[in-house]
């Protein structure tokens, strides 16, 4: 796969899906706090918990000094709860006593923040601050895998591919438009081949008919 067709492909599903991310809090705060929340669970149900969440704790003092049982009640219809509470605690705690209250804005320093991994720090970077980052989770991991575009068997890996064969300009727009795509066409299990609007680019030996 060349880093030109890698590229046209990117542009077709940016073009193609030109919404927000879900995780787009528009406040890096916000987008960093809901997107450690998304681990192992869906944005949907994120979206849902998360306005509770911030009416009781809207700011990262309240925050840093919940009850974490308390927290947990609030946000208990997503998976891993009781260690996301703690953790979203703890992360607050770190940005007071350590980043002056503010998100930091290298990568380097977000996955110093508890709970925070690759993909977050990374969705923070593209959302909040439009620094170019890869954010590899299911959704772009399941595509660039069917795509042909990576072998690795990690988040971390497919990352590392995806930096050397798309064009850095354009990183911002991979979690997007991908996420968007796996949900719309590129689903789990069955994809949608058949309106797959990349399908020609595509080395996945399974495509779909109507």
């Amino acid at each position: 796969m060349s880093s030109k067709v890698a590229s046209r492909v990117v542009q077709v599903l940016s073009d193609a899906y030109p919404g927000r991310g879900m995780m787009d809090m528009r406040k890096a705060e916000d987008t960093l706090i809901a997107t450690l929340l998304s681990a192992r669970t869906t944005d949907v149900q994120v979206l849902r918990v998360y306005p509770t969440l911030r009416k009781r704790y809207p700011t990262l003092k309240t925050l840093a000094e919940a009850d974490t049982r308390e927290m947990g009640k609030i946000i208990h219809s997503i998976g891993f709860y009781n260690a996301k509470a703690k953790n979203v605690k703890a992360l607050a705690r770190k940005l007071l006593d350590d980043f002056g209250g503010k998100v930091p804005r290298t990568l380097e320093e977000l996955i110093t923040l508890p709970g925070v991994g690759r993909k977050t720090a990374s969705c923070v970077l593209t959302y909040a601050f439009k620094i170019p980052a890869i954010a590899v989770d299911t959704h772009v991991f399941r595509i660039v895998h069917r795509l042909g575009w990576a072998k690795g068997k990690t988040a971390e890996q497919v990352e590392m591919e995806l930096r050397d064969l798309i064009p850095e300009k354009q990183w911002i727009d991979v979690n997007r438009s991908l996420v968007q795509f796996g949900r719309d066409i590129c689903k789990p299990g069955r994809p949608e081949c058949y309106r797959c609007p990349v399908a020609k680019w595509c080395k996945y030996p399974k495509k779909t008919k109507i």
